[in-house]
């Protein structure tokens, strides 16, 4: 997966932080999530506030 895959890295972390209230989350620990997701292969460079926030987006779409 990569940075731009924001749906499917969503999808992950739904899985593996089900406790999780991503409208609560902070950018710095959904960044090193994301990282440590086995499927995910991206430069952690290209990674921003708007990936994030795009990633954050989908997750709070997932779970409402």
């Amino acid at each position: 997966m990569l940075w731009s895959d924001s749906q499917e890295i969503a999808l992950d972390l739904i899985e593996q932080h089900a406790d999780v209230d991503p409208f609560k989350l902070h950018f710095t620990d959904l960044r090193q999530w994301v990282l440590d997701l086995e499927r995910f292969d991206d430069d952690p460079k290209h990674c921003g506030e708007r990936v994030l926030e795009a990633i954050q987006l989908a997750w709070m779409a997932e779970v409402d």
